[in-house]
């Protein structure tokens, strides 16, 4: 599969190192250019790209960038993917980083914000995990305490086939509804940052309430 990564901070490096070590055809992009992803293109194989390209040809994107840089990304970033290409965003709002995004702050998912962004449909994946445990904690199907990780989503389609990388990756892959039930899984939730099994995910998803908590709202 040819998987087109933007951004390459701690989560888009360890999907880069864990999609290439599975043989999956990986570009990888971030802001500051190609010249700068040198060493983890060597590391890893992938191909360091501009931005602008790193969709091109891609069977999925996937977009791990903080929320503030999303409005910033090229206009058609995603003309090059193949045809119903599935992007993924793995990111999160922190408000002491990203400034106050207003549509959030009043209850928008912030997936589903990111979504109108770019214009596209979305998977919500692979943000309540801790980089290094993404990079480090990954087993093999039936493995007892196998990690679980929740994918939310719209399009059936689309979330089989992220869920299919998430166990591929060695994690369980839950559906998590769709990308307005989202907020499951944001920060501060039940589930977030906490490396429960299947049957712990689901518990979590289950308790989660839509409000965010006072760490997670712009004062």
């Amino acid at each position: 599969m040819r998987i087109g990564i933007i951004g390459a901070g701690n989560i888009g490096s360890a999907l880069t190192r864990g999609f290439t070590a599975l043989g999956h055809e990986v570009s990888v992009a971030n802001s500051r250019g190609p010249e700068t992803l040198v060493d983890l293109a060597a590391a890893t194989g992938a191909s360091a790209v501009t931005v602008g390209d790193a969709a091109n040809g891609a069977d999925v994107v996937i977009v791990t960038i903080p929320e503030k840089s999303v409005p910033d990304l090229p206009a058609g970033f995603l003309d090059g993917a193949a045809q119903a290409a599935v992007v993924i965003d793995t990111g999160n709002y922190y408000p002491q980083r990203d400034g106050r995004i207003e549509a959030i702050e009043n209850g928008m998912t912030e997936s589903r914000w990111v979504s109108r962004q770019i214009g596209h449909p979305l998977v919500k994946a692979f943000n309540n995990i801790q980089a290094q445990h993404l990079a480090e904690l990954g087993r093999p199907p039936r493995t007892p305490g196998r990690i679980a990780l929740p994918v939310a989503g719209d399009d059936e389609a689309s979330k089989a086939v992220v869920m299919g990388l998430v166990d591929e990756l060695g994690f369980d892959p839950i559906d998590a509804g769709s990308l307005d039930e989202s907020w499951r899984q944001q920060p501060g939730s039940p589930v977030y940052a906490r490396d429960y099994d299947a049957d712990g995910v689901r518990r979590a998803l289950a308790e989660a309430t839509p409000e965010r908590g006072p760490d997670f709202r712009h004062a």
